[in-house]
């Protein structure tokens, strides 16, 4: 399959790139371009141009910083999260998708901004960035904003990041009590995550004192699982904790939520939800199994 005739630009600064989206209406950014390009070659996108950002210095720096919070840069490329020990050490869930998200040429060729911006509610880090209450710092015609995540995504490939503007870093606060995860039910076909879920908790080893839980895939549009965190937070560590919140993954989200597919239907996605969710939370506490 061909995409539709494009112009193209490559940007020398965050400024010419966001000049260049204000010149040309519709116009798309591509950096890995690992999540646009198939979707123009589908015919389901048809940006009339291309603003290449891939080449911009200073934008793939993952840092941490004396504010208590950790920064990715929007061009850090899957590969690098990965195998960032500051990234394992302070947001663990984001080091995981990273490393569940595709294949060795997307996980090296795809960048962490882009991913995000473009929405894609079958796509790891969503899940994560939504456990861990990351945020997004954007650049666009009217100056810089931070986007929390839970602002983040209105709806399949729709999130907040307005048509003239270009992440440029992600922001994830740390916290040395914390622990998180993401764990990935892959779809055999198309490599997605069919179910994905991702986890943070801070515990004093004996209580849950703060819970976020996340899923992505299962749903039309990444979200928190409010049920579960509910069920978890001020209760014990323990296996009963874990078997009675994974019971609430679903319940606090619309009827309508789920996908539904010729791979799974709605309602086995949400059994499978709640399955991934009680393993999910196995994987980052110390109970049981």
């Amino acid at each position: 399959m061909y995409t539709n005739d494009f112009d193209y630009y490559r940007a020398d600064s965050v400024g010419e790139a966001v000049e260049l989206l204000g010149d040309h209406d519709g116009a798309e950014l591509v950096a890995g371009a690992h999540g646009l390009l198939p979707r123009m070659k589908t015919g389901d996108e048809s940006p009339p141009a291309l603003v290449d950002i891939g080449q911009l210095n200073g934008l793939d720096a993952i840092e941490s910083s004396d504010g208590g919070s950790i920064s990715v840069g929007a061009l850090a490329t899957h590969a690098e999260i990965a195998d960032s020990e500051i990234v394992r050490e302070h947001a663990a869930a984001l080091a995981d998708a990273a490393s569940e998200l595709g294949d060795p040429p997307v996980r090296n060729g795809g960048t962490i901004g882009g991913n995000l911006a473009h929405g894609d509610p079958r796509s790891d880090p969503p899940a994560a960035l939504l456990a861990l209450e990351g945020s997004l710092e954007v650049r666009g015609s009217d100056g810089e904003r931070t986007i929390d995540a839970a602002e983040l995504f209105e709806g399949p490939f729709e999130t907040a990041v307005a048509d003239d503007e270009i992440v440029t870093a992600v922001r994830i606060p740390t916290d040395d009590d914390a622990v998180s995860g993401y764990r990935k039910r892959r779809d055999p076909l198309s490599g997605y995550a069919m179910v994905g879920v991702g986890v943070w908790l801070r515990t004093d080893d004996e209580t849950i004192e703060a819970a976020r839980v996340a899923v992505t895939g299962a749903t039309t549009t990444p979200a928190r699982l409010s049920g579960v965190e509910d069920e978890l937070e001020g209760s014990a560590v323990s296996e009963e904790t874990i078997t009675a919140a994974a019971a609430e993954a679903g319940t606090a989200l619309d009827a309508d939520a789920f996908v539904s597919d010729v791979q799974a239907s709605a309602e086995y996605r949400e059994h499978l939800l709640t399955i991934d969710t009680e393993r999910a939370l196995y994987d980052v506490l110390d109970v049981g199994q």
